[in-house]
């Protein structure tokens, strides 16, 4: 004897996605935040360190040969 059962139209209900939607969501902002400090803010920051480094080296020098 076959049994055929007929499968629900909404088998999954879309609360069960929330909560794996919202980690997608956690994870793909990290990852934009994280390309955005590597290609943007960390250089611009470790080159205004060093433009600041030498504008105080020049000035340093500028005053030693002024005394």
């Amino acid at each position: 004897m076959l049994i055929i059962q007929k499968i629900p139209e909404n088998m999954f209900e879309f609360q069960q996605y929330l909560g794996f939607l919202a980690f997608l969501t956690i994870l793909t902002i990290g990852f934009w935040l994280m390309i955005f400090l590597i290609t943007a803010i960390i250089p611009y920051w470790v080159f205004g360190g060093v433009r600041e480094f030498l504008q105080e080296k020049k000035a340093k020098r500028e005053a030693e040969q002024a005394e």
